[in-house]
Order: C-alpha cells, then sequence, then structure tokens
C-alpha cells in the first residue's frame, strides 16, 4: 500500500474534513496547506496528484495519536524517515488505543482469521527472531475491519439492507 492509500483510507473511514486533515498535522507541529492534502488525496493517475512521503505519512500518523490519545509530556516525537507496514499497524494501533483482542476482532469483521501469535510477530522488533513482515493484504484487512467497525453505513451488507444510506 502507499502512503497515500493510507491516508486516503484513514480519512474516509474517520470522516475527516480537509480542515480536521490540516490540524491533524498542525497537533505534529508541520504546517500543511488544503492543496498539499488535497494533492495527496488524488488518485494515482491524477496529473495534480503528489505522493506523500514517509516522514509526512508518519507526521500525520503521529498527530493521530495525539488526537486520538492526547499529546505527551515532552517534545513532539521524531517522525521516521522510513516507514513500512509494520510501523504504520502499530501506529494505527496505538491511535485506536487497541489490544490485541480488539484487534483480531477487527480483522473477523473483515473476515481474515489470524492467531494472536501471529498478530503479535508484526510489533515485534525487527531483529528479534519472530518478527513477521506485515503484508498489503493485512493492512487491507485491517483497514477494512477498521471501517466497519467504525463506520458501519458505508459497508455493502447495510447499504444493501437501507437502500437509502
Amino acid at each position: 500500500m502507499t502512503n497515500n492509500d493510507v491516508l486516503r483510507r484513514v480519512r474516509f473511514i474517520f470522516d475527516f474534513s480537509d480542515s480536521k486533515m490540516i490540524s491533524l498535522f498542525g497537533l505534529a507541529d508541520y504546517p500543511v496547506t488544503r492543496e498539499q492534502i488535497s494533492a495527496w488525496l488524488k488518485k494515482d493517475d491524477d496529473p495534480a496528484y503528489q505522493e506523500c512521503s514517509d516522514p509526512q505519512l508518519a507526521i500525520f500518523l503521529n498527530g493521530l495519536i495525539t488526537d486520538k490519545r492526547g499529546k505527551n509530556k515532552g517534545p513532539q516525537p521524531e517522525p521516521e524517515q522510513r516507514l513500512n507496514n509494520n510501523i504504520i499497524f502499530r501506529k494505527l494501533k496505538i491511535a485506536l488505543n487497541l489490544q490485541a483482542d480488539d484487534i483480531l476482532a477487527i480483522m473477523a469483521l473483515a473476515e481474515a482469521q489470524i492467531s494472536k501469535h501471529e498478530l503479535s510477530a508484526f510489533f515485534r522488533r525487527p531483529d528479534h527472531k519472530h518478527y513477521r513482515v506485515c503484508n498489503d493484504q493485512i493492512m487491507r484487512y485491517f483497514f477494512r475491519g477498521v471501517q466497519l467497525k467504525y463506520r458501519p453505513d458505508t459497508s455493502e451488507s447495510s447499504s444493501e439492507e437501507n437502500p437509502s444510506g
């Protein structure tokens, strides 16, 4: 998944406005413009599309953590220069205050079955012998489950049951 995909999915799941997106970056002491947000949210084939860098996505996720969990004492955490799915997954886990059982329930909503041991392997240090790389499919399942939990009105099944929704 690209950083722009992650940004688009988080925005959609939580129904963030441009102003909210700007404020999330601001919470991590990184000013952005509406134009930057718009360019990051465009589809890859749009001429105005701009790639969201790893540090920019890390800053956004740090702002999301601050928004959802409150500001930590001390200085802002330094944004990672390189992101991978494991780091993104961990930041979302922290922002949403999720425990292992919560994540397993979210994955089950998306009809993905993983064990607690598989899940814990994603959050280990890369040099740990049981560390496992989190692939894009796991991230898609996680985002799908989070969407079903936090924005259920957008699921296919609820739109079939409620034609007006």
